[in-house]
């Protein structure tokens, strides 16, 4: 064959490669705790059939520094991003000091709100702030850590998710919940009262100050922006857990103005079945988030029911959560507003029906 008829051929293949049409893979997220059940010999059998399923991501809870260096680099060994999921406020077992105290007086570690577990400490306690963030360092030193995923970084519900109300025996229609309502310690009343000449504990109804919201909402965003400019300093990226919104359910149910921090990926939790809502919900609310992040990817959180066959059997909403028959609706409408992506709550939620079901729903 001539050089020329060569090279024709050559330039043929190439044109016909560069106008075949790219795959795109829209990123899948799941999320899933280390415990007594799943240890990383499980999940790394688990990685290997997600990412068949066409998961692109990982979140995993742990805390433990050892076991997050030898999962992550299990989730590196199948092609798996990870970020390791990490609480904030929500901790047990700190200096009493440092717990947040609500509009009674009372402290969140001695009288934690709802359920035993919601002890949150103070975002604006600077010791609280040094511990944490020397925590996130830890782990983001990591080799095949990519992200550190922040959650729990809010202050309690002082307005419940609405199909939380009569499980807890809260009224919406009262407003926000005193003994919800954090924080009300000697250091942050003393900030406000510097920055605005109010005394806030000597307010008759306190969730009528403006000011009072906003500073609630600067403490967590000023928490925020201190733990990524640490994370980004060692090359890691930052994603964050939030409610919906914000603007909507965020700010005024948990104080997270959290368009305005500083991190790398939006993973806001659309579980429709606690605001009552149905799929159609996904739409309004996954276009909100994605126009309060700008330019930072929003994944939308999904929350899956295993036992989906008996879900109108359950009266919590945490034991709800999306049917096979429903999550190719929900990734479309989360899709189609403008999400990057989704997450799937939890890993091990999904029965073979939903993987089925969505990866019906992504061709």
């Amino acid at each position: 064959m001539k050089p020329n008829a060569l090279a024709i051929i050559a330039f043929l293949v190439l044109m016909a490669a560069c106008s075949a049409p790219m795959e795109t893979r829209t990123p899948i997220y799941v999320w899933q705790s280390i415990n007594s059940h799943v240890n990383p010999d499980t999940l790394q059998a688990s990685f290997h059939e997600w990412k068949g399923h066409g998961v692109t991501g990982v979140c995993i809870e742990c805390k433990d520094l050892d076991l997050i260096r030898d999962v992550s680099a299990r989730a590196h060994a199948e092609g798996l991003e990870y970020h390791a999921w990490v609480p904030s406020m929500m901790r047990k077992d700190m200096p009493h000091e440092w717990y947040a105290v609500n509009r009674l007086g009372q402290s969140s570690d001695q009288h934690p709100s709802y359920i035993d577990n919601y002890r949150f400490l103070d975002p604006a306690n600077p010791d609280v702030q040094a511990f944490l963030e020397e925590k996130y360092l830890e782990v983001a030193r990591i080799p095949d850590v990519d992200y550190v995923r922040l959650d729990f970084i809010r202050y309690p519900d002082v307005i419940l998710p609405h199909a939380l109300t009569e499980i807890y025996g809260t009224d919406n229609d009262q407003g926000e919940y005193a003994p919800a309502d954090y924080c009300y310690c000697d250091n942050c009343a003393r900030i406000f009262m510097e920055q605005t000449g109010i005394d806030i504990r000597h307010v008759e109804d306190p969730s009528t100050v403006f000011q009072w919201a906003q500073f609630r909402c600067d403490q967590l965003t000023l928490f925020v922006d201190r733990m990524a400019r640490a994370i980004h300093q060692v090359g890691k990226k930052v994603s964050v857990d939030v409610f919906p919104g914000p603007i909507s359910y965020a700010e005024r149910m948990v104080r997270q103005q959290w368009n305005q921090w500083t991190v790398d990926m939006f993973f806001p939790m659309n579980y429709n079945a606690y605001y009552d809502e149905g799929l159609d919900w996904l739409c309004s609310v996954v276009s909100e988030e994605v126009e309060a992040a700008g330019h930072i990817p929003v994944m939308s959180g999904l929350r899956i029911c295993r036992d989906w066959e008996h879900r109108d059997e359950y009266t919590h909403p945490k034991d709800g959560g999306l049917t096979p028959s429903e999550i190719g609706t929900a990734v479309k409408n989360s899709l189609e507003a403008g999400a990057s992506g989704i997450c799937l709550l939890s890993a091990y939620r999904m029965t073979p029906e939903h993987w089925a079901a969505l990866e019906e729903a992504l061709k």
